[in-house]
């Protein structure tokens, strides 16, 4: 008989994935505060108005694109069920993050800090209302994610796994953008600078996930490995059926 108390190779498929998962979230969710210029435009460009000559993204793009791969591969092996969860944990720990926050943010500053009250409140004050925008944004974007990537892996009989990992993260990373910059900047930005940046970041989105495809593919390859063939297959299968 198992021990109970020890992982199977599937459910440490599924442990790993979620960590990773929610590293990367968090660390989107605490970096969306900071913008950076990507690269200046050969010529400028309007939107709504105004002129824009180059293209300023937001920090949390780093990190966020990881969660369209784990995204991808759990829906593949776990079906609806077992990403709903995940995505269900990571909103639970996107609000933990925010409470551990207030109370950063709360306690009194000691003469001997290296960084300043002020400085910390400028830099995670920002981080807060991110948050607050995230935990909206990210529930609709997961599970418009989730509902697109299995109605085309329905229409496709199960091929064709790019086109429902690039479909189904193209279709709602923008609804994402959108409303987390909206909430979180909303009387800080210009309107048409929130459009702007909202188009950069999904332009952003875009390249990235076409460009990451493979690596759908690379971790579908070492997990079958690791599952083995007959496993791996059984996981698929009751994961489209779900």
């Amino acid at each position: 008989m198992r021990d109970a108390t020890v992982l199977t190779r599937a459910q440490k498929v599924y442990v790993v994935c979620a960590a990773v998962f929610l590293t990367a979230l968090v660390v989107a969710e605490a970096t969306a505060g900071k913008f950076f210029t990507a690269f200046d435009l050969p010529f400028p460009v309007s939107i709504l108005g105004m002129e824009f000559g180059s293209v300023v993204m937001t920090a949390g793009v780093l990190a966020f694109p990881i969660t369209f791969v784990v995204t991808d591969v759990m829906n593949e092996y776990f079906g609806r069920a077992g990403i709903r969860f995940v995505t269900l944990l990571g909103l639970g720990m996107v609000a933990f993050e925010f409470l551990l926050l207030q109370a950063a943010l709360a306690v009194p500053v000691a003469e001997i800090s290296p960084v300043s009250q002020d400085a910390f409140g400028e830099v995670f004050g920002t981080t807060t209302r991110v948050i607050v925008g995230s935990l909206t944004a990210y529930l609709i974007g997961q599970l418009v994610d989730i509902a697109l990537f299995h109605r085309l892996r329905q229409l496709t009989e199960g091929r064709h796994l790019w086109l429902r990992a690039t479909g189904s993260t193209l279709g709602s990373q923008f609804i994402d953008t959108f409303v987390v910059l909206t909430v979180a900047f909303a009387g800080q930005l210009a309107f048409a600078e929130i459009v702007a940046i909202t188009l950069f970041n999904y332009g952003y989105k875009v390249v990235i996930a076409v460009g990451i495809t493979p690596l759908v593919y690379l971790a579908h390859a070492l997990i079958d490995r690791y599952l083995g063939h007959e496993r791996a297959e059984a996981l698929l299968e009751r994961a489209e059926a779900a």
